[in-house]
Order: C-alpha cells, then sequence, then structure tokens
C-alpha cells in the first residue's frame, strides 16, 4: 500500500471531508511520532502497539569473503512492539 492509497483510506475510516484533511491528519501522526521518538520519549497507544526508542551499542565485523573489517558506531534506533489487538486483529484476518 502506498502512502496515497493509506491517506485514501484513513479518509474513507476517519470520515473526512477531504483527501487533504486525512493526509493533514497522516503527516500531523507521523511527525508527532518522530518527534518523540527524538525526545527520546515511549508513545503508547494500547492495542495497537508501542514506539519507542532503544540505544544500539558500537559493532564491529567483518565482511564475508574478504580480509576487511568494518565498525559500525554506537546508535540510537527506533523501536516499535506491536499490540495484542493488533496482533489478534492480523491473525484473525488469514
Amino acid at each position: 500500500m502506498t502512502k496515497a492509497d493509506f491517506i485514501d483510506l484513513v479518509q474513507k475510516n476517519g470520515e473526512f471531508e477531504s483527501k487533504a484533511s486525512a493526509e493533514k491528519a497522516v503527516k500531523a501522526f507521523i511527525s508527532s511520532v518522530t518527534e518523540a521518538l527524538v525526545n527520546k520519549e515511549t508513545v503508547s497507544l494500547v492495542g495497537f502497539g508501542t514506539f519507542s526508542t532503544v540505544d544500539v551499542a558500537e559493532k564491529s565485523g567483518k565482511v564475508p569473503g574478504t580480509d576487511k573489517t568494518y565498525t559500525k558506531a554506537a546508535h540510537t534506533a527506533p523501536k516499535f512492539k506491536i499490540g495484542k489487538t493488533l496482533k489478534d486483529a492480523v491473525a484473525e484476518g488469514n
């Protein structure tokens, strides 16, 4: 599903009057979650899931088939933990 398809679905399910207002709602959600994660805050949507960040340690390894090694710097990564309601809904959809 593309972003445009998703906006159409949001318009239908949210009963928005126009695609523009549905797109505005989607953009507001995305930017709000992004801002919270940048500030290392957790966003919990009961039944849907939890957006959070995790600190990833520095990692070094070897490139397969060569003698080259690499080091990936420590960083913060986004994480999503699925909620039970969403998990059950997807399982029932099969």
